[in-house]
């Protein structure tokens, strides 16, 4: 019996993916962020490529006491298939928000540059950011990938991928035009404001050549490691019923048909 997709086909005897054979060709031998980048883009990367798109997913992995971390633990405590249900709530509580900046960055750049030629110089591409976040900001919208709850001035990922993207020859439009807006955005906004981490490594898939319409797929794989360490924790040193008591005894109730 064959299982036959475009991506490979399991047999009795052999598997294959992406027209290796997984056993021999693929397990030990290739990564997972190597392979992750090859199944979307059916095209294996170059060691350059590979190292900017692992670099993303460690940045991304971040899972600090965020209500994703939060919804996690309380589900592993509460649902009645916790590990799973636990999972689940943490990538869709990341999906919903926090990594939401990855897909929102990477889309808002990728949208800008189609309409624009790209510039020869840092003049110009200030000149282009500042359009475009003027433009932005007419329109009563955000620029996605500026700003930070807890990295106030500087969010420490930003220039540590920005500086691996250059050393590989990777620094590509979508990255220069959220530095330019990173130069730019205070004269228009009034106020400076960090490039987050999540916003930059939307640039650097989109630079990668990625789909822009499945960063946020990448996103939540990434967070997939942090939300696993999360659980782990739990069992190590639990505090979900802490968090759980704390909220409740701090949420005030209302009445709906009062509203």
């Amino acid at each position: 019996m064959s299982f036959p997709t475009s991506l490979g086909t399991s047999t009795e005897d052999e598997i294959r993916l992406l027209g290796q054979d997984l056993t021999a060709d693929l397990m030990g031998k290739v990564g997972f962020g190597e392979l992750a980048f090859w199944l979307v883009a059916l095209r294996r990367p170059t060691p350059s490529e590979t190292r900017v798109f692992e670099a993303v997913l460690v940045a991304l992995a971040d899972h600090g006491f965020t209500p994703t971390a939060i919804a996690a633990r309380l589900t592993y405590l509460s649902a009645p298939d916790s590990l799973q249900g636990a999972l689940a709530a943490g990538l869709l509580g990341g999906g919903s928000r926090f990594l939401g900046v990855t897909e929102d960055c990477g889309m808002y750049l990728h949208e800008t540059l189609l309409g624009h030629e790209l510039p020869a110089d840092d003049a110009g591409w200030d000149a282009l950011a500042l359009e475009v976040v003027t433009e932005t900001r007419a329109a009563g919208k955000y620029v996605p990938g500026l700003g930070h709850p807890v990295h106030k001035v500087q969010d420490p990922r930003t220039p540590v991928l920005i500086g691996i993207a250059a050393e590989e020859g990777l620094l590509g439009p979508h990255l220069q035009l959220f530095q330019a807006i990173g130069r730019v955005h205070e004269q228009v906004l009034g106020r400076k404001l960090p490039l987050n981490g999540a916003g930059v490594c939307g640039a650097a898939l989109a630079d990668l050549g990625l789909p822009v319409e499945l960063l946020r797929g990448f996103a939540l794989l990434a967070r997939a490691a942090g939300l696993l360490g999360q659980l782990a924790e739990e069992r190590r040193r639990p505090i979900g019923m802490d968090a759980y008591l704390t909220v409740d005894r701090n949420a005030v109730y209302v009445d709906p048909t009062q509203t």
